[in-house]
């Protein structure tokens, strides 16, 4: 088993390719720490343990790793590559059932709106932000307010409150005349 590395626009943090589905089509998923796993996932743990480690993000296809101030990729990125490697030859679960961002509810006269916002975070968004190793996911629409949230590399990078706000924001309301402003939710 060969896994790539690439850096991300954050340079906390590094996006490790394994070359097949770490979560699939089941979505993302962001641990901001060790806690928030809890039993989650096998994987978020196995790689929580390493020194360094501060947040794991599991995208499709990818693994992004992002590490505290003091540690060195020069020492973390083998210790990564290695718990990376024994978890996908020993084939098992990336994460357990169930686990997930949720949605706020959406109100019937919204969903319309939702649909297209919908389609446009993950036509022209979502596969941009996943480049750099995050995602972008839909958290709610109420009263002309879409709530995101921004996970993995673009949960710390610098640019995304930009790239949030006059990104996204400027394209959803150009093509969703509804949409007033965007917000972060953590």
């Amino acid at each position: 088993m060969f896994i790539e590395t690439e850096g991300t626009p954050n340079p906390a943090t590094l996006k490790f390719l394994p070359g097949q589905a770490v979560v699939g089509d089941a979505g993302t998923i962001d641990f901001i720490d060790a806690d928030a796993v809890a039993g989650r996932s096998v994987l978020a743990d196995a790689l929580f343990v390493l020194p360094g480690v501060a947040r794991v993000f599991l995208g499709n296809d990818f693994v992004s790793v992002t590490k505290v101030d003091s540690a060195d990729w020069e020492e973390l990125r083998p210790l990564v590559l290695s718990a990376l490697m024994d978890h996908f030859v020993a084939g098992l679960p990336v994460v357990a059932e169930g686990v997930a961002v949720h949605e706020d509810d959406v109100a019937p006269e919204d969903v319309e709106i939702v649909v297209q916002i919908k389609e446009l975070l993950d036509t022209r968004v979502r596969p941009a932000v996943a480049g750099d190793g995050g995602d972008i996911v839909f958290r709610g629409y109420r009263n002309g307010i879409v709530r995101l949230t921004m996970q993995g590399a673009c949960s710390g990078c610098p640019s995304s409150r930009a790239t949030l706000k006059h990104g996204v924001e400027n394209m959803l309301k150009h093509y969703v005349p509804e949409v007033v402003s965007v917000e972060q939710v953590d």
